[in-house]
């Protein structure tokens, strides 16, 4: 990949325009530098006096049927209006039934899918199995852009993993919606452009991720010039012992063995190589305006630190808890709101947090030379401009090439570096522009794939 530098800039400068010196670490009283105005807000927003109403994209996935529970525990405080997802007719059915929605969406997940209409049938037949009220489908790929800008909701849930959920964000914050966000590809790949729709339309991001839910809570009531670092914390994923020799050697069983977090196979290897951590760090500079020098990984094995800010005063906020999704969703869904959670003796996450029951709080630095991802990552998200969306694509091809036993573990980053090689970053002009490097990226990907498979 060509650096800022190679493309006419100034050190220091990016593709996007925005600073990243975020001034120097050795200075430990200097605030970070903003590269542009935080996404988020930096203080809780006023519940409404009426239900607060919600769409959710992406129901049928896990941080989808986690949204349900939570919506479900707390009737009294939300109002699901639509709900949207890619597959699983039946599931979509029955949660339309159980949240009481007044529209669904179904899309195929890519950007175009020929079988909408045999998807929309399928979630008819079902909801007429079970429904006793009108419930409206719709369907296509414009199906999750139309949950997005309907006209009488509050927050839109965008939980939904890949490129495919871009329009419906951009959608939804192009009308001022507020935007509960767990789509890591509409900062890492779209910053600019949700910068730009939030700036002209007022919209808002809430975080959902645990990170970077971490650091919105502790940004809360401060003001962005009183922060000096954000510190993301990562697990260190099961190999965070391991050697490179023993590292090269890495399964797919293996890799899926995550210590803490029960997730889907892609995020999970994308745990396991630290490339998840990188992608946060870029999120974490869209969302908080804060320069890349400003922003820290520390590995935290036991993932009860979510994560830290340190303030110019030399003083730190941290925001602890069990590993649980619910309770980020919750408080993205709220804008900021605390909820009484009740007790469930056969949910171990429900239970008072307690300091006393914590065996550890160490942290480490992360290791970038047996954790190669990680520094692809930072770099691409320094370049700025399309660098981060090449790095996204490269990744879900090589991930989806590691999986599928074509490539080895190590050979992930090969694949993500050689096509970060391969493809000039420029301007981030449109969403459009984007789509045509993700094709380009992931075909020059599957090229890197297949010389690495040839000689395994």
């Amino acid at each position: 990949m060509a650096s800022a530098a190679s493309n006419g800039l100034a050190p220091g400068a990016r593709l996007d325009g925005c600073d990243t010196s975020g001034g120097t670490m050795d200075d430990p009283g200097g605030p970070a530098t903003l590269a542009h105005a935080p996404l988020v807000p930096f203080s809780v927003s006023p519940m409404p006096g009426r239900r607060i109403r919600v769409a959710i994209i992406g129901s049928t996935g896990s941080v989808g049927r986690q949204a349900i529970e939570v919506v479900s525990a707390h009737p009294d405080v939300f109002e699901v209006v639509a709900l949207a997802a890619g597959r699983s007719a039946d599931l979509l059915a029955d949660q339309a039934i159980t949240t009481r929605a007044r529209v669904v969406g179904i899309t195929g997940g890519d950007l175009v899918d020929d079988r909408h209409g045999d998807r929309v049938r399928a979630v008819q037949d079902a909801l007429s199995r079970v429904a006793t009220g009108a419930v409206h489908v719709i369907g296509g790929v414009g199906a999750l852009e139309a949950i997005a800008t309907l006209p009488d909701i509050d927050v839109v849930l965008v939980a939904t993993s890949g490129r495919g959920a871009l329009p419906a964000t951009l959608a939804a914050l192009n009308v001022g919606r507020d935007v509960a966000l767990a789509n890591k590809e509409s900062l890492v790949v779209a910053g600019p452009l949700v910068v730009e729709a939030v700036r002209r339309h007022g919209g808002r991001i809430f975080p959902v991720d645990s990170e970077h839910s971490a650091l919105w809570q502790c940004v809360n009531g401060e003001v962005p010039g009183a922060i000096r670092r954000l510190i993301l914390t990562a697990s260190g994923g099961p190999f965070r012992t391991w050697d490179a020799d023993r590292i090269a050697g890495v399964t797919v069983a293996d890799a899926l063995r995550h210590p803490t977090w029960q997730m889907g196979p892609k995020i999970t290897i994308d745990s396991a190589t630290l490339m998840n951590k990188g992608l946060e760090a870029i999120e974490a500079h869209w969302m908080f305006g804060v320069a890349f020098d400003r922003i820290d990984v520390a590995v935290h094995p036991t993932s009860i630190v979510h994560s830290l800010v340190e303030f110019i005063d030399g003083s730190a906020k941290a925001q602890l808890g069990w590993p649980d999704m619910r309770l980020p969703i919750q408080m993205a869904l709220t804008r900021g709101a605390r909820l009484l959670r009740r007790r469930d003796a056969s949910d171990p996450a429900s239970r008072p947090f307690s300091v006393i029951d914590v065996a550890s709080l160490a942290f480490e630095a992360a290791d970038m030379d047996r954790f190669p991802c990680l520094r692809l990552a930072l770099d691409a998200g320094r370049t700025g401009g399309t660098a981060p969306a090449i790095l996204s694509a490269a990744d879900e091809i090589a991930v989806e090439a590691f999986l599928n036993g074509a490539i080895g573990f190590g050979d992930i980053a090969r694949v993500v570096a050689g096509t970060l090689d391969d493809l000039e970053p420029t301007f981030v002009e449109s969403l459009d522009q984007l789509l045509t490097i993700d094709v380009s990226a992931r075909d020059t990907a599957r090229e890197r794939v297949r010389a690495l498979s040839s000689r395994r």
